[in-house]
């Protein structure tokens, strides 16, 4: 079975080829960025795609019957193609889990500081010859609230615990290895001074942070998303933190990526913005990349 790698940037090739194994199957490794309709040219006549984050648009994935498996790495393909419409054309989409879920949180609570601190705000303004110390948030004390506790939720939690803030939870489903405090969804909104948005992007949490909900957080929140943008209604979320309603939001996703200059998110003092890099480490990406390859093995196998 042919395999090809499409989307390996100038950051991922060195790890990548420091986790090849002898004994690994072959494995193509494509290093240009696809350009818009281009997908069917790179992955015509393989049966296996390893995805970064490239979308991967039903339409043209049809172009290629070929192609029977793909690898994404990470645990959101929602984002960049329709699993559902894939996997009823024959193609499989595996997810990887739990391979960077402190890395992810570590960069949850940085742009939560980031946020509550107004760094990056600073960061700009001195840079610029502006000498504005802006009146912080205090973070001792305050509720956290997170949203989703999975492997890189109990992380926020565990790290937010220890820096002296209440912790509180929601959670579709209870299972034994959260111990943290669990509340209904109106009651995080109304009690917590931070939400952090920690789900899996799928059809039945597309737009979970609806318009209403949003009208319920506590005024004066700060509101942290390393998952999906599309976790939140985005003219909700601008608008509240327009008004002020939500102090600072720190971002590190979005509905469509890479995020545009002119984005009104790119626009507002009060948003701290990152790259999507929440989880890029060496240490993650290393365990990110064995872990495609192994599954690889184990279709090839």
């Amino acid at each position: 079975m042919k395999t090809i790698f499409i989307d390996c940037n100038d950051q991922m090739a060195p790890v990548w080829d420091m986790v090849l194994k002898p004994g690994d199957p072959p494995i193509d490794v494509h290093r240009k960025e696809i350009a818009a309709g281009e997908l069917p040219s790179v992955i015509r006549g393989y049966d296996i795609a390893i995805d970064d984050h490239s979308y991967m648009p039903t339409t043209l994935v049809a172009q290629c019957p070929e192609l029977k498996h793909i690898v994404f790495l990470g645990t959101g393909p929602a984002s960049y193609m329709n699993v559902a419409e894939l996997e009823a054309r024959g193609t499989k989409v595996h997810i990887i889990k739990g391979y960077g879920d402190t890395a992810v949180a570590e960069h949850s609570i940085a742009l939560l500081w980031a946020c509550a601190r107004d760094i990056a705000r600073m960061d700009r303004e001195v840079r610029r010859g502006v000498w504005t110390p802006h009146e912080g948030v205090q973070l001792l004390g305050k509720t956290l609230g997170v949203i989703g506790l999975g492997g890189i939720g109990r992380e926020v939690a565990r790290i937010g615990k220890g820096m002296g803030m209440e912790v509180i939870g929601w959670n579709r489903t209870k299972h034994p290895e959260i111990t943290v405090p669990l509340v209904d969804i109106d009651t995080l909104l109304a009690k917590s001074d931070v939400v952090s948005m920690n789900l899996t992007l799928g059809d039945e949490t597309r737009g979970f942070l609806s318009p209403a909900r949003i009208g319920r957080m506590k005024k004066g929140v700060i509101y942290v998303n390393t998952a999906r943008g599309a976790l939140a209604d985005e003219a909700a979320l601008i608008a509240a933190l327009k008004s002020g309603h939500i102090r600072h939001a720190g971002l590190d996703v979005f509905h469509n990526e890479p995020l545009s200059k002119d984005h009104p998110l790119a626009q507002m003092e009060n948003v701290t913005l990152t790259a999507h890099a929440a989880f890029r480490t060496l240490e993650a990406s290393m365990t990110l990349l064995r872990r495609s390859i192994d599954i690889v093995k184990r279709i090839v196998a």
